[in-house]
């Protein structure tokens, strides 16, 4: 798997029969993917203008526990160090696309597809191992065997791709490797990168230990040098049996600097490339616009103070109550001490400059589809109808200057050949259809005020039962019937109770707890909602496909079909004949329920200080929810326990966090959306659908990509199943994130690269008086 590759993900497929589908009509890919939304900011310069030597120290959240890309304790700076020292015959171009690496290949393609689908690679023939062997074919076999599957003496974080190969065989020489695939593999590309030597991958044991400190032997620009485990910093020396472009640098410093510690260590110079967040980006802007401005600063510490408020404290801390002039005088000190540390780190961070683009990942909205009221594919439909995704990109994007746009794909991002905006098959934001789908799944404004009715005559018919004969036989026919209804009653408000003793806990919705009096509820009988399902999963067709559903069109019923009225957007529409709750739109706020219970959801979130645009983002979406009697309970609980405890475990019922892009959805994306399915001690295997909302119909769609070998019609497959995808409503894709930052200004080729990965070699610090080229503008 390549470390181009938006990240590793320790996962095992599941086998999955599949159905016979239609034909498929084929998609123009290049008309819908488009250009990325946002452009690289890597201040390009050509080689000439770039000095030759030096060392460019590069943050990274923490030292690799190993450099082993297929371990599943693999991060970001595993990939970094592999990216540099390995062969790579593919990688990523600025669109996200797969790219020949002319350095390591000279060709590679599919040569035969029947009755085995064979590919071909013709490597450089100036490829070598730092040792100075030829790359050849023994390497592609050894890094077969060992991430086959097949020896479980490997421990390896996963196995997709290789699993498909039957045999690898030399060529007509040691260049030339010839692999034979059992099944075939629409993903090759995505097969041998990085490439380990043989001698990492020839034996468990040196798979499982030999590569986790070191790498003896490598074949890069760079090779893996000093490791300093005590100070978490890994030493990239330039190699000197690299045959390409050689490396502008000498060295690359990997440095460990937590987030926490980042502020301070780019004030004191101690990096030259960090990842910031919006904050840290702010203070870079700030420091350079203050630059030259006397005065103190308005902002940090202290520039809340005004001449009112400091003459007050001046007489406090001069004033004739010496314990509260102690006091005034320790907060002044402590105050000044703040003041000038804030103004000393704001001119070391004068020395940097902010680069921005988009990550190729996508912070989304996850349903939680196992139990409760997100059971119910109507209310996850209604959740995702009621959500301005525009606005919600805004919250993020827009302070940061970046564009605002929703991401329209599960599967790829604009500029990606897989990508189409698909979210027309769940439709756009409609506050109306959202309450009636709500409507239609029995969540209506009285149920709330009804249970509650009914748990009061209980009570009365309990208080009158010492009545006489006849009227107690009455009353007890009454209790028995409403007394039943109380119970549920009851029975719903104790399950519905939010937990009042977490500070962490805060519900949206409950300001105003009257519900709609004027709502008008419909419950649609079973075929009603079946049909909207089946209307519902049309729509994805046709997004996906166009040509393929003009000719079922034809096939539908004539009354159904009006549901692509004119003026209406294709999308999740409740069965005709649901009303929505009449009145005002301001009415229509009113709390939902059923059998007593309201309808709220339970939404977790990360607490830490690097979560604020995600926690900001979920206010905006409780909001949107609250106008369409939907009320959620925040709860906010540790960053290190969030993605473990909470999401993985299925412990929230609303959640926000990202996925990464792939060049690769076919093979990278099924275990993040396929079915959920039973394992044999009884629990149920998610792998990643952490939202346990999936299909059969999907399943087969991914598997039918996956071993497609014409391109476009594997693309098309993948956009069918991201229109799917939508239509199901587990995850709602919000907007990319953001990529923020921290750069010497004079340090050319590096920054928000975007998709593409790093081309090492060309990095480097300007030669003095040259300038780089001015960053691409965002479509």
């Amino acid at each position: 798997m390549s470390h181009d590759r938006a990240r590793v993900r320790s996962v095992v497929f599941l086998a999955t029969g599949v159905l016979a589908l239609p034909a498929l009509a084929g998609c123009s890919s290049n008309d819908e993917a488009g250009r990325p939304t946002a452009g690289q900011d890597i201040a390009p310069a050509a080689r000439d203008l770039v000095a030759d030597g030096g060392a460019m120290n590069w943050a990274v959240d923490a030292r690799p526990e190993t450099f082993n890309t297929f371990q599943a304790d693999a991060d970001e700076a595993t990939a970094r160090v592999a990216g540099a020292v390995l062969p790579s015959l593919f990688r990523l171009d600025a669109q996200g696309r797969a790219q020949r690496n002319a350095d390591f290949l000279e060709s590679a393609e599919v040569v035969e597809r029947e009755p085995q689908q064979v590919v071909l690679y013709k490597l450089n023939q100036q490829a070598v191992w730092s040792d100075g062997r030829e790359i050849g074919a023994d390497d592609f076999l050894a890094q077969w065997r060992a991430l086959s599957g097949k020896d479980t003496a490997y421990w390896t974080a996963r196995n997709a791709g290789y699993d498909r190969i039957a045999k690898i065989e030399r060529g007509a020489n040691n260049l030339e490797v010839r692999v034979t695939f059992a099944k075939p593999y629409a993903d090759w590309r995505s097969l041998f990168s990085p490439l380990y030597p043989k001698q990492v991958m020839g034996t468990p044991d040196t798979f499982n230990d030999g590569a986790r400190r070191k790498l003896k032997v490598t074949a890069g620009p760079f090779a893996l040098g000093a490791v300093d485990r005590k100070a978490g910093d890994v030493t990239l020396e330039r190699s000197p049996r690299w045959w390409g472009r050689p490396a502008k640098l000498d060295r690359i410093v990997l440095r460990e600097v937590t987030r926490a510690e980042r502020t301070e260590a780019l004030a004191k110079g101690k990096v030259d490339l960090a990842t910031i967040d919006s904050a840290e980006a702010g203070r870079i802007t700030r420091a350079a616009r203050d630059e030259g401005a006397g005065g103190p600063a308005a902002h940090g510490p202290g520039a809340g103070l005004t001449p009112g408020k400091a003459l007050r404290s001046w007489a406090i801390a001069h004033g004739s109550d010496e314990e509260a002039a102690d006091a005034e005088t320790e907060a002044r000190a402590r105050t000044a001490k703040a003041v000038k540390e804030y103004a000393t780190e704001q001119a070391g961070l004068r020395g940097y400059v902010v680069r921005k683009s988009l990550e190729p990942a996508y912070t989304q909205l996850a349903l939680n589809g196992s139990e409760g009221p997100l059971a119910d594919d109507r209310v996850r439909r209604a959740v995702a109808r009621a959500l301005n995704r525009k606005e919600l990109a805004k919250t993020v994007l827009k302070p940061l200057g970046l564009p605002a746009v929703p991401v329209g794909s599960h599967l790829a991002l604009a500029g990606q050949q897989a990508y189409a905006d698909n979210s027309g098959a769940l439709g756009k934001q409609d506050t109306a259809e959202a309450r009636a789908l709500l409507a239609d799944a029995g969540w209506t404004p009285g149920a709330l005020l009804k249970g509650k009715k009914d748990e009061t005559e209980k009570e009365k018919g309990e208080k009158a039962a010492g009545g006489e004969a006849d009227e107690k036989d009455t009353k007890k026919s009454e209790k028995t019937d409403k007394g039943d209804k109380g119970d549920k009653g009851e029975k719903g408000k104790k399950d519905g109770k939010a937990d009042s003793s977490d500070d962490g806990t805060y519900i949206v919705g409950e300001e105003d707890g009257k519900p709609h009096e004027n709502g008008t509820s419909v419950l649609a009988p079973a075929p009603a909602a079946a049909y909207q399902r089946a209307v519902l999963n049309r729509q994805a067709d046709v997004v996906a496909l166009p040509r393929e559903a003009d000719k079922e069109k034809k096939r539908e019923p004539g009354d159904h079909s009006r549901q692509h009225a004119k003026g209406g957007a294709p999308g999740a529409y409740a069965p005709k004949g649901t009303a929505a709750p009449k009145g005002s739109a301001k009415a229509a706020a009113g709390p939902l329920a059923k059998d007593g219970k309201p309808l709220t959801l339970r939404f977790v979130l990360p607490s830490g200080e690097g979560s604020e645009s995600l926690r900001a983002v979920a206010d905006r979406i409780s909001r949107m929810l609250q106008k369409i009697g939907v009320r959620t309970e925040t709860s906010k609980v540790a960053d290190d326990s969030y993605f473990k405890d909470h999401i993985a475990s299925g412990q929230y019922d609303l959640a926000l966090y990202s996925w990464p892009a792939s060049a690769f959805p076919a093979t990278d994306a099924r275990p993040i959306f396929a079915k959920p399915v039973p394992a044999a001690d009884g629990s149920l295997n998610v792998e990643q659908n952490y939202t346990r909302v999936g299909t059969d119909h999907i399943d087969q769609l991914f598997e039918q990509a996956v071993g497609e070998l014409d391109e476009d019609e594997a693309r098309a497959l993948v956009r069918k199943a991201d229109a799917r995808i939508w239509a199901e409503a587990g995850s709602i894709p919000l907007y990319q994130r953001p990529q923020l930052l921290a750069a010497r200004p004079n340090l050319a080729n590096a920054g928000a690269f975007g998709f593409q990965a790093p081309h090492y070699e060309d990095i480097g610090f300007l030669k003095q008086g040259a300038k780089a080229s001015a960053p691409p503008s965002a479509k």
